[in-house]
């Protein structure tokens, strides 16, 4: 479990913003549930949406008013629709993509750990990459520049950002300022809620895995 401090948050080690920045909140939730025990990365598999007061309490939860973003895959997508109040929707976007495994799309964990890659992956997760997949790093970078550019067209909004785990994660390593491994030590539910903020003093962590 990462660390998070009380009263506040745990405070991100990144240089921080301009100090004239409105605060921008990411609320992030994992999608619903798909029940695939095998390693579902770009795999456009459906969510499992049927518990409906789940759903309701996570409705209540979230802001009024922002915006909708969430990953282009079917499992997000659906997710997000039916969390959706008449927010503001953009686009679903690819850059929201849970990892991309390559090779091990679909194939359980225990089938593969013996294999160099996935054994760094897991061990030491940045630059390992499954063949013919993204690392880490790469999930990274596409989220981080995505999160860039909404927060440039949005300054100051509540955004409701429908993603995926390792997607969440990047960004909870990001505003931890901890290393990949030490991120993917927290889990992160299905439903769940992530709260990460953007402000004059860089990125803070309001709540990571929450239930409503």
């Amino acid at each position: 479990m990462v660390d998070l401090h009380k009263n506040g948050g745990a405070r991100g080690q990144n240089g921080p913003p301009a100090p004239t920045r409105p605060m921008s909140t990411w609320w992030w939730i994992r999608h619903g549930p798909t029940h695939a025990t095998g390693m579902i990365g770009w795999s456009d598999l459906p969510a499992d949406l049927s518990d409906v007061a789940a759903l309701n309490r996570l409705r209540a939860y979230l802001p009024r008013r922002g915006l909708v973003v969430c990953s282009d895959l079917s499992r997000a997508t659906a997710t997000a629709a039916a969390l959706h109040r008449g927010h503001a929707l953009l686009p679903p976007a690819a850059d929201l993509r849970e990892v991309h495994f390559g090779i091990w799309e679909g194939c359980e964990r225990d089938a593969i750990e013996c294999s160099h890659p996935a054994h760094a992956f897991w061990t030491n997760p940045g630059e390992a990459a499954a063949p013919g997949g993204e690392s880490w790093n790469d999930v990274r970078a596409r989220v981080d520049a995505y999160v860039a550019r909404t927060n440039a067209a949005h300054p100051g909004a509540d955004i409701i950002a429908v993603a995926h785990f390792c997607v969440i994660l990047t960004q909870v390593q990001r505003a931890l300022g901890v290393s990949p491994r030490e991120a993917l030590r927290q889990h992160i539910a299905p439903l769940s809620v992530t709260r990460l903020s953007l402000g004059a003093d860089g990125w803070s962590v309001g709540e990571v895995n929450h239930m409503p």
